[in-house]
């Protein structure tokens, strides 16, 4: 609603051109592009810009799910799109259970906690009411992992063998962590992570380790 945005969204399309095409983006929707209680005008207006703010894909037998996590945040401003998310996700997560997925990930921009599934419920995180249901949801369709940001440090734990990875931010910092990006890399057994600076990127590349994950994918 500022009245920047409309400019700030150009910016970030006009740099985004200059991405190698061989990189696919995948986009997922925040507070700061819908709102902490957004409503069917905010999302529709996303929608328009960048594409679904919830939908799956498959990658290589690896099945992904992008959330919408501002309906679980606050869904007063528009309680019609929460039950149609609800319901769209226990679809998918039937169809996760049900098929031979090398693994089941989820992204969504609020983390479902930062470092215990049982802490209290602030800005950063989910209502523990809303978060249990959806752990649960998760870990009983075998969900790997869960990818989050929204905290602008880096955090994470476990739920019954789910990971929730909270990654830093690559513009503004609320903590110690330096400008930066999370580097995932999925194999057939496992998930591997690691958070690199900037400066680290621009330097030194990745680890030998990464990248040999990453050749033998290949």
């Amino acid at each position: 609603g500022s009245r920047w945005k409309k400019n700030q969204e150009q910016d970030l399309k006009d740099v985004l051109k200059n991405t190698d095409q061989d990189v696919p983006l995948v986009f997922v929707s925040g507070n700061h592009d819908i709102g902490n209680t957004p409503t069917r005008e905010t999302i529709d207006d996303y929608c328009k810009n960048w594409g679904d703010d919830y939908f799956s894909f498959w990658v290589g037998g690896v099945f992904f799910l992008v959330l919408n996590s501002q309906l679980y945040f606050d869904s007063s401003g528009c309680s019609e799109l929460r039950q149609a998310q609800d319901a769209w996700l226990d679809e998918q997560l039937a169809v996760a259970a049900n098929q031979k997925c090398k693994h089941v990930i989820v992204f969504q921009h609020i983390p479902l906690f930062l470092s215990k599934p049982d802490e209290d419920h602030d800005y950063f995180n989910l209502d523990k009411s809303v978060r249990q249901e959806i752990m649960e949801k998760f870990h009983k369709a075998g969900v790997r992992a869960v990818f989050s940001g929204h905290y602008h440090r880096n955090a994470g734990g476990s739920y019954k063998g789910l990971e929730m990875v909270v990654s830093s931010a690559i513009g503004c910092q609320l903590g110690q962590d330096t400008h930066g990006l999370r580097v995932v890399v999925v194999t057939e057994e496992e998930v591997v992570h690691r958070y690199y600076s900037l400066t680290e990127l621009g330097s030194h590349g990745l680890e030998k380790e990464l990248l040999d994950l990453l050749a033998e994918q290949k």
